[in-house]
Formats: C-alpha cells, structure tokens, sequence
C-alpha cells in the first residue's frame, strides 16, 4: 500500500489577511506525480508554501513528509524541509561559485560532514539530471535548462519524499520545458518521490497526461473526482 506523503483536512490558507484558498482537502502518495494548475493569482504558490511551512494553515489539520503542519516551529521547519525538495522557476543558483559547491553549500547546510560521502552524492546527483562533470562549471557558463537540471539535482541532494516545483519551467522554452518536465517525471518514478508541479502551460499537461489538482475560485478541485 502505497505511503501518504502529503494529507490537507479542511485547511483555510491566508496570505497576510486575505483567505486565498478554503477547504483544501489534499492527499498525494508516495512517488504520484501530480500537476497543479490554476491561473496566476490562484493560490497555488500558498498552497505550496503551507507545504513547506512558509505559511501557517488558519484552520484545518494537515502532515506533510510526517511533519505535522500544525506544529511546525523554528526548530523543525528546517527538518521538514530536508523531506522535500523545492524547485522554483527564478534557478536561485549561487552565482559565485561553481555548480559542485551550489550543491556543497546545500549539504553543508543540512549537516553532511564527511567528504567521501558528499563528493559521491554531489557526483550521484550530477548524474541523474544528466550533468555528470558539469560540477567545475559556473552558473553563467550553463543554458537556462541546464541550470534547473542542476536547481533539480539540489533538491534531489537529501533524497526527499516529496519535490514541490513551483512553475519549474516557466522561464524556459517549450522544447527545454519538455525536457525538464520528462526528467522530473523520470526521477520521480527512480527515486520513488511524489512530486506537486505548479504550472500553466497547458500545453505540457495535454502532451504529458497525469492527475491534475486545479485552484479555482478560493478552493481546490482534482479532476479525477471531477471527470466523467
């Protein structure tokens, strides 16, 4: 039986006093890739946000990764956050410094030490997102697609239960954007991760079916319990 990765009961979600999406109820399993969908202004970013406790839920009972969101404080949001994995669309990268040490930064980060152990991860996930050897490369020597391949390997870095990307292709072109969405996809099935993908390129979502979650109107809808 597969794991319940996320699980939202009746949550009411605010963005400072405004209530941007009300009885959110949400379950997403083990390594279940799912789209979310809405347009700009939906909620589907503060319903990724209360995922990885930047927003408090205001009403309602919701765990994510084991997490109870209910209980999250200083101390144990950073914890959550090593479960997941968050891609944005703005690649956030560390100009300064190469691909390898924006990965060792991140472990650094999350309490890994030991140098074998980071260089063989650092390599591991280089790999996956098909950049092995890219790790003595700067940011601004990769193509847009090639630094969200390296934004995918640094959430891949603690092995999450969940990959929560937020419009992850946004500011590429459709043939990269394929490429990103057919890697996430890949490493979702690899790496037995479930994986929220915010987008509104419906374009991907004819080509690429999968379950889809729509923010509409302050309330969330899944279309497998919608269509016909």
């Amino acid at each position: 039986m597969s794991k319940l990765i996320v699980r939202l009961q009746d949550v009411v979600i605010k963005q400072g006093d405004q209530e941007v999406l009300g009885g959110v109820n949400l379950r997403v399993n083990e390594g279940e890739f799912t789209y979310l969908i809405g347009k700009t202004g939906s909620g589907k970013s503060s319903l990724l946000k209360a995922l990885y406790g930047a927003l408090p839920l205001v009403q309602g009972q919701g765990e994510v990764a084991g997490f109870d969101l209910n209980q999250l404080n200083r101390n144990t949001i950073p914890l959550l956050r090593r479960k997941l994995g968050i891609v944005f669309q703005d690649f956030n990268l560390l100009n300064d410094r190469s691909v390898y040490n924006n990965l060792l930064f991140t472990l650094k980060a999350t309490g890994w030490s030991k140098r074998q152990e980071i260089q063989a991860r650092i390599d591991e996930v280089l790999q996956q997102v098909g950049l092995a050897g890219q790790g003595p490369k700067m940011p601004h020597q990769l193509s847009g697609g090639e630094q969200q391949r390296v934004v995918i390997a640094r959430a891949l870095l603690n092995t999450p239960a969940l990959i929560i990307a937020d419009e992850p292709t946004g500011n590429l072109d459709p043939e990269t954007s394929d490429e990103i969405l057919l890697l996430m996809r890949h490493l979702s099935k690899q790496n037995n991760a479930a994986v929220l993908f915010a987008t509104h390129d419906y374009r991907i979502l004819e080509n690429f079916p999968a379950r889809i979650i729509r923010c509409l109107n302050g309330k969330i809808f899944d279309d497998q319990e919608i269509s016909l």
